[in-house]
């Protein structure tokens, strides 16, 4: 058979696999397309990946630590049976917040099995950044490993919070991970669970100055997943000589706090049968020793990420021919960095994703050839259920080729911003997802961004508000005006910068210390332009970020 294209692959793989059969349902008001027989939650789906994996083999692998499948799922359903016991209800919140440990898998599927929504922490918060997302999402009970559950405790009697102790953390008087586990699931019976209800709160920074809580349901994340699910399986259709197949083992390095690691990787590997191998701490030697170790055959993190293990790889002579994959999300992979990586991985194929907190990260994708042809490229839209327009200011579709807003529709599409409905209404307009990047879609259907309409900065992949750091920054009584903008960074593709009018003496350190408190370190300013006297500001009075951006950003050149 001669090799298809992706068109017609999917529309063969879906005329001819059960697995990928589409129908539709009525979600929110719109009638939408998705995948008929995809699991309806996260506990059907957990089922699911019983049928299909040979008994005993791993699961999860952390450090020295190997889970089966079936223990796994043995453990989902006594600690599920643990939180009902505890009092946890369908649709109460509970907080998971943690580095990337096998518990954290666990409590996700426990959480959702006894009806409950995980409220998915930033593990890098500040106390005061933790308390505000724990009194926007209402969760009372909360799970946290040793350095989160120091930053916890000021704030715990206030909240009335309950702290359950998890790996090193010291449980203070409250329970402990292990103390919710039953003996046995006894008498427990899983609620049913509507699949329009959320499964997790996600926090995501955007143009305002708080993180948003994200509100993701369970359709919403088992369809971004299955939409992965048919692009891998009609990878074979479109080659000459399809590849042996061989065990998949994905490796997520990526916190479990964000969708690049919760669903492209920890949900995805439950249908595709992969082992999914956990990293502790991030470093590109390590990450080869792993990969060569754990024969991983996908890696999906950030662009930094991508550019630490090829280095890593390069420099020790390694080719990692088991990676059949090693893609970047969270933020546009340099151009200039695609064919390298591919001469590093002949083996692999390089790709680029991009998609959103609100979209349970699907979005569009691009891989292997097509890629290299197209480094600037985001992609096409992954298959099969998703729509894909640039808008104008009116929300009129503009044809190929012309600059607009992006924006998706689909089942993935989350429920709301939580707690913030004028937010959620000008976010979806007429089941449109607007999402504040601006690009243009070529006549192939190719995705390219060109720039944000939002007051964001993405470092390392993670999402930065200026208008939150700005907040942070008037809190000091020397700043009196302040402009924060993103800075070009070798490595982390963007850092934080800021412009500032102060009255008397400050120094970088004296801010950075000031910070401290308040925002989590990632978010602190790189650098920092002190000015004498009011910032730049546009024809309307306001700050000018732009201008004033550009012309620090000449001072850095200059320098």
């Amino acid at each position: 058979m001669s090799p298809m294209t992706l068109d017609e692959a999917v529309a063969h793989m879906v005329g001819t696999d059960p697995r990928f059969a589409l129908t539709t349902a009525q979600i929110r008001g719109e009638e939408l397309p998705v995948f008929a027989n995809a699991p309806n939650d996260l506990p059907a789906l957990q089922a699911l990946g019983r049928t299909i994996r040979a008994p005993g083999a791993d699961f999860i692998v952390y450090e020295d630590e190997r889970v089966t499948y079936d223990d796994w799922c043995e453990e989902t359903a006594r600690l599920a049976a643990g939180l009902v016991a505890r009092g946890v209800r369908p649709g109460d919140r509970v907080g998971v917040a943690m580095r990337n440990y096998p518990e954290y898998l666990t409590l996700i599927m426990a959480i959702a099995a006894a009806g409950a929504v995980s409220v998915l922490i930033n593990a890098w918060w500040t106390s005061e950044e933790l308390e505000y997302g724990l009194v926007d999402s209402g969760a009372k009970l909360i799970f946290a490993d040793g350095p989160r559950a120091e930053r916890l405790r000021p704030v715990a009697g206030r909240l009335g919070l309950d702290i359950v102790a998890t790996r090193d953390a010291a449980p203070a008087g409250g329970a402990r991970y292990a103390d919710l586990l039953t003996p046995e699931p006894g008498a427990f019976t899983p609620p049913k669970i509507d699949p329009d209800s959320d499964f997790a709160i996600v926090y995501t920074s955007g143009s305002t100055g708080h993180p948003k809580g994200v509100a993701l349901t369970h359709r919403g994340a088992i369809q971004a997943v299955w939409s992965w699910f048919i692009t891998l399986a009609v990878g074979p259709l479109m080659v000459e000589t399809p590849p042996p197949s061989r065990p998949q083992a994905f490796l997520c390095a990526t916190p479990l706090f964000h969708v690049t690691a919760t669903h492209p990787l920890f949900l995805l590997s439950i249908p595709c049968a992969a082992k999914l191998v956990m990293m502790r701490k991030w470093s590109g030697e390590a990450a080869v020793e792993v990969v060569e170790r754990e024969a991983v055959t996908r890696f999906l993190g950030v662009p930094t990420m991508c550019a630490d293990i090829a280095d890593a790889a390069r420099r020790a002579g390694r080719t990692l021919p088991s990676l059949v994959s090693l893609g970047a999300g969270g933020a546009k992979r340099p151009g200039a960095q695609v064919a390298p990586q591919a001469e590093v991985f002949p083996h692999a194929a390089i790709g680029s994703g991009y998609g959103l907190t609100e979209t349970n990260a699907l979005g569009v994708g691009i891989a292997g050839p097509d890629y290299l042809e197209k480094p600037e490229a985001a992609g096409r839209l992954y298959p099969a259920i998703q729509k894909l327009k640039i808008a104008d200011e009116t929300g009129r579709a503009l044809p190929p080729d012309t600059l607009g807003e992006i924006c998706f529709k689909s089942a993935t599409l989350m429920r709301g911003y939580l707690n913030k409905p004028a937010e959620t209404a000008e976010a979806i307009r007429d089941g449109w997802l607007h999402t504040g990047d601006l690009g243009m879609v070529d006549a192939e259907g190719y995705l390219t961004i060109v720039d944000r309409k939002k007051n964001i900065i993405i470092r390392g992949g993670e999402n930065i508000s200026c208008l939150e750091v700005e907040g942070a920054l008037h809190r000091h009584p020397s700043v009196l005006e302040a402009a924060v903008f993103p800075i070009p960074d070798e490595r982390l593709g963007e850092a934080v910068g800021a412009a500032l009018s102060i009255v008397g003496q400050v120094t970088s350190a004296e801010l950075s210390a000031f910070l401290g408190d308040v925002l989590a370190p990632f978010k602190h300013p790189a650098r920092y332009w002190f000015r004498e006297g009011p910032l730049t500001r546009g024809a309307t009075d306001k700050i000018d970020r732009r201008a004033i951006r550009a012309a620090c950003l000449a001072e850095m050149v200059e320098a």
